[in-house]
């Protein structure tokens, strides 16, 4: 379970909260606590805070991030989106202007830049880095779901170039270092009382410029190809179920490792029966012979027919428990039961001999014949004594 804090909370804002007012929230939270404006011995302190928010504010600030977040929380975002990617596209582009800075100094923020001008988070991008998780959404039926079964999914995605071997440069090739940066990746300058490294924009970050690109990729080291992979689905999965494939997303840039490929599931309704934890309930009529007198009925299972005894004077909406025709646990092994509720029907489209049948039995039908009636009637006489 994430140890996160929820980013509403963290923002101080409502969950119904607009874009402008999210923005707003941030600003003044963003320069309460940056670093550089605080005493020397709160800015670590304040250092985390400063992190803490601008991520909340990343997600929630765009509308894709936003609704991920909504739906499955921090789970949805961490397997989802890298760290990196969580502050990419994030405008933060006039939050600071106040301060002097242009609008590109926040474009990467986390990524490119270091803030406070110590060069501990200064970093290359030229250094592995693990490929991005992919999700895919299945539907599977009523029976699949508590059985289980087995899938072919057929997944486009990016691996590794087979030319280049993932490096973007063309055979026989080798990179050369960026005379902008010097090799370190970053240019660093100082804009008023801060020390800011920007990412170099001719080598993107890596320090070294690929001259000669692999022409099969582009100079990307990685290319798209559709990957048939082989899902097996336990059994007593239920709508919202994800399954963790690891391994089976993109390919990571620079030899990283492959991301992660998650399929979440959504089950078909059944025109039967319906899923109560890991029990499954239906409704099965009767007529009214079979109620009053007892007998068998044949009665529906996710497997099967079977034959259910009705004890002789069953009232209508009685329910019956058949023992293990539920839906196996996905956790503990055991199954659920089926929950039966009959129905009792009433005769209709009746011939002239049926009624005066019926009339006959009522003639001669008494209180130990109706004993529910009898006491409803007993009920309602004592409020009105």
């Amino acid at each position: 379970m994430s140890t996160k804090r929820d980013y509403y909370e963290i923002l101080g804002v409502k969950k119904e909260a607009s874009k402008d007012e999210i923005k707003k929230i941030y600003r003044n939270l963003a320069l309460k606590y940056h670093p550089d404006r605080v005493p020397q011995e709160k800015k670590k302190e304040a250092e985390e805070k400063f992190k803490e928010i601008s991520e909340a504010y990343a997600v929630l600030s765009d509308d894709n991030k936003r609704a991920q977040y909504d739906q499955f929380g921090h789970a949805g975002i961490d397997s989802r989106y890298s760290y990196e990617d969580i502050f990419r596209g994030a405008d933060f582009s006039s939050i600071f202007e106040d301060l002097g800075f242009g609008g590109s100094v926040f474009e990467d923020i986390f990524e490119g830049f270091d803030f406070f001008g110590g060069g501990a988070r200064t970093r290359r991008r030229g250094g592995p880095r693990r490929g991005s998780d992919l999700q895919h959404d299945m539907e599977i039926s009523f029976e699949e779901a508590a059985f289980g079964t087995e899938r072919h999914l057929i997944v486009p995605r990016y691996e590794t170039c087979e030319v280049c071997r993932g490096s973007g440069i063309a055979p026989g090739s080798q990179k050369t270092t960026c005379t902008k940066c010097n090799g370190s990746g970053q240019i660093r300058q100082q804009a008023g009382f801060m020390y800011i490294a920007r990412t170099c924009d001719k080598c993107g970050g890596e320090g070294q410029i690929i001259k000669n690109p692999c022409a099969h990729c582009r100079g990307t080291g990685r290319t798209t190809v559709e990957r048939k992979i082989h899902v097996k689905i336990p059994a007593g999965v239920e709508t919202g179920t994800r399954l963790r494939i690891s391994g089976e997303g993109e390919a990571g840039l620079r030899g990283g490792p492959r991301g992660d490929l998650y399929v979440v599931i959504y089950v078909k309704p059944h025109k039967i029966f319906q899923r109560m934890d890991n029990d499954i309930a239906c409704e099965v009529p009767i007529n009214m012979v079979t109620a009053a007198l007892g007998g068998e009925v044949e009665v529906p299972t996710l497997e099967e027919k079977v034959r259910m005894k009705i004890p002789a004077g069953t009232q209508g909406g009685k329910v019956f428990r058949l023992k293990g025709k539920g839906i196996a646990s996905l956790y503990r092994g055991t199954r659920g039961d089926e929950l039966v509720r009959v129905l009792v029907e009433t005769p209709a489209n009746l011939t002239n001999e049926q009624k005066q049948l019926l009339q006959k039995f009522d003639q001669i039908s008494n209180e130990k014949t109706n004993p529910i009636s009898k006491s409803f009637l007993d009920t309602i006489k004592n409020l009105f004594k």
